[in-house]
């Protein structure tokens, strides 16, 4: 046992996301125990922390709305816990994708031409394209839209989740991510959906994705694409761990989507794919991400 150290996991949480929290939590917590730590599961079933055991870091597994938007992270300040991970400030820039895209803008990283529409407003880029809420992660609520018949329903779907969407131009290619923990940054991951995107089916229901560790790029590519998503993993403030995700156009080169701050963590989810690739286990893992919050909460 590590002396001295005891580790609150938070997962599940009250976003949509709630099920995929709790599978990365419990593996984190199973990961950490392996690595020797005293370890703390604690189920977040509300926006407002109580917690009945005091404990010295709060390893951050909560996807989504009160996880990876800051909110959590601000109350976490308040209580005295260091944490895992980004601040709350940056993760409420990496969280809303319009923020990002205007951050990632100023930096000259590439990203697919794209327009927020309100309630009544109408689409003026050409299909496809993609309509997302602007602040939900795991692609809920997010469609690629090919014609003007299918549009309707791929933005009302959208705009369960607040007033504003956002719309990109879809980009055809391959899916590839970029995982980062601490200063180091992973191979790049291609991942291989059944159909063209990687929908919420694809990534949690279906079976048929499957995943090229690393992916089969040429070296100079590889590194291109390692070294853009530093550029944003920095440029957002981001600390700790995060992933990056591309889509890679055949002609046009790459474009970056969005940082996730808190992505996936069982033993299956892409960053932990990643880590493995470079020899670094899945408790190890958990390991790092958990002293670099106690090194920075020094």
């Amino acid at each position: 046992m590590r002396s001295g150290k005891k580790i609150g996991v938070l997962m599940g949480g009250v976003s949509s996301e709630r099920e995929i929290s709790l599978a990365s939590g419990g593996a984190v917590a199973e990961g950490l125990r392996r690595a020797g730590y005293e370890v703390l599961e604690v189920d977040v079933t509300s926006e407002e922390l109580v917690f009945e055991t005091q404990f010295d870091l709060a390893f951050i597994a909560l996807h989504g709305r009160f996880g990876e938007d800051g909110g959590v992270q601000q109350q976490l300040v308040s209580l005295g816990i260091p944490f895992t991970g980004s601040s709350a400030a940056s993760c409420a820039v990496s969280f809303d994708k319009v923020k990002t895209r205007a951050v990632l803008g100023d930096l000259d990283v590439p990203v697919a031409a794209g327009e927020v529409l309100g309630a009544t407003d109408r689409v003026s880029l050409p299909f496809p394209v993609v309509v997302k809420p602007p602040c939900e992660g795991s692609s809920v609520g997010c469609h690629v839209v090919r014609s003007e018949e299918e549009w309707l329903e791929a933005a009302s779907d959208a705009r369960r989740f607040g007033d504003e969407i956002l719309v990109e131009r879809f980009i055809e290619g391959r899916e590839l991510t970029v995982g980062i923990v601490g200063d180091v940054v992973l191979p790049v991951v291609e991942v291989v959906p059944e159909g063209d995107w990687f929908h919420f089916d694809a990534k949690y229901r279906s079976g048929a994705t499957s995943y090229v560790v690393p992916a089969d790029l040429s070296g100079s590519l590889a590194a291109q694409l390692q070294a853009l998503a530093w550029d944003v993993f920095r440029g957002l403030d981001a600390e700790g761990m995060g992933r990056v995700d591309f889509r890679l156009h055949p002609e046009e080169g790459p474009f970056v989507l969005e940082l996730n701050a808190i992505p996936g963590f069982t033993e299956s989810s892409l960053l932990p794919k990643a880590a493995a690739a470079v020899g670094i286990s899945f408790s190890e893992l958990c390991s790092r991400i958990a002293e670099d919050g106690f090194l920075r909460s020094r």
